[in-house]
């Protein structure tokens, strides 16, 4: 028996003033639990309890012990709770995510992960700024296109594909291009990250080359472009994934397909880590890796 039983036993004997009752409790013998109080008091050199045929109390040196004790047994069970906290699926998941790929493939998820993990508090943040997890500004990033070299942990979700899209109306208006270099008499619609070259890849006979394309209007985010495409404000280069449903409606028509070199951009969901990795993260990683697969 170690210390911390000890400190139990005398608790619960000292709270009930009871031999039997704190026997009961603990489904053990009052004789057991008379000599664990003797050898408690005996390694002490002090009287915890003053016991008579009829009563039981606390001296002033136990009350002293019992108040330590509680202070113990109260401190090793919170630290006993966070450990079970990070071991079980539960607490606030910060889960990042590019604009356009959370709205169209992420967020439909969330309903089912939810259900599966009430107690997991789901904290998403949209944006196709990269955040940076080792600094603890998310738990899970979905990301698209290739990884840099980092210490993270990525699990691969699946590939996208891009397509070139424009609007009925803006093809109606400024004609549609036959050949991949008419793109340099039309306005396409670019990204403003300085990490985002104004160009677009093209395969011809055979041979793949890139394409410096121009437009009048840029954005930070894939969702914007196809909303501006489909606006008919000029042509762009998206997530074919994305902007299927509009093209199979006819609000948007895809262009160039006989010179799509077919890159895509790879799928993962990024985090820290390693044997303390939360149980939330695992369990929405692999979640992930269910669905997407």
């Amino acid at each position: 028996m170690d210390i911390t039983d000890e400190l139990e036993i005398f608790t619960l004997v000292a709270e009930t003033a009871s031999f039997s009752a704190a026997a009961r409790r603990l489904n053990l013998a009052p004789s057991s639990i008379a000599r664990v109080l003797d050898r408690m008091e005996a390694r002490l050199g002090v009287r915890l309890l003053l016991r008579t045929t009829r009563s039981l109390t606390v001296t002033p040196e136990g009350a002293a012990y019992l108040s330590c004790a509680r202070r113990i047994l109260t401190d090793l069970r919170e630290t006993e709770q966070q450990i079970t906290d990070q071991s079980s699926p539960r607490g606030r998941l910060r889960v990042s995510s590019s604009l356009l790929y959370g709205r169209t493939f992420v967020i439909p998820l969330l309903g089912e992960f939810i259900q599966r993990y009430p107690d997991i508090l789901v904290d998403i943040n949209l944006t196709d700024t990269v955040v940076d997890i080792a600094a603890g500004q998310a738990d899970v990033a979905v990301r698209l296109g290739p990884l840099p070299d980092s210490s993270l942990t990525s699990r691969w979700l699946g590939a996208t594909h891009k397509v070139i899209i424009a609007a009925p109306s803006y093809l109606a208006r400024r004609g549609t291009p036959q050949v991949p270099e008419d793109l340099l008499d039309h306005d396409c619609i670019g990204f403003n990250f300085k990490r985002a070259a104004p160009t677009w890849p093209f395969r011809k006979d055979g041979h793949d080359y890139s394409l410096t394309i121009k437009g009048h209007v840029e954005t930070n985010n894939g969702d914007t472009q196809g909303q501006l495409a489909a606006e008919g404000i000029g042509i762009a280069r998206v997530c074919a994934e994305t902007v299927a449903d509009a093209i199979q409606a006819g609000r948007l028509v895809p262009l160039l397909e006989a010179f799509n070199p077919g890159d895509g951009e790879e799928i993962h969901a990024v985090f820290l880590g390693g044997t303390h990795t939360p149980a939330r993260v695992r369990c929405f990683v692999d979640y992930l890796v269910e669905r997407f697969q």
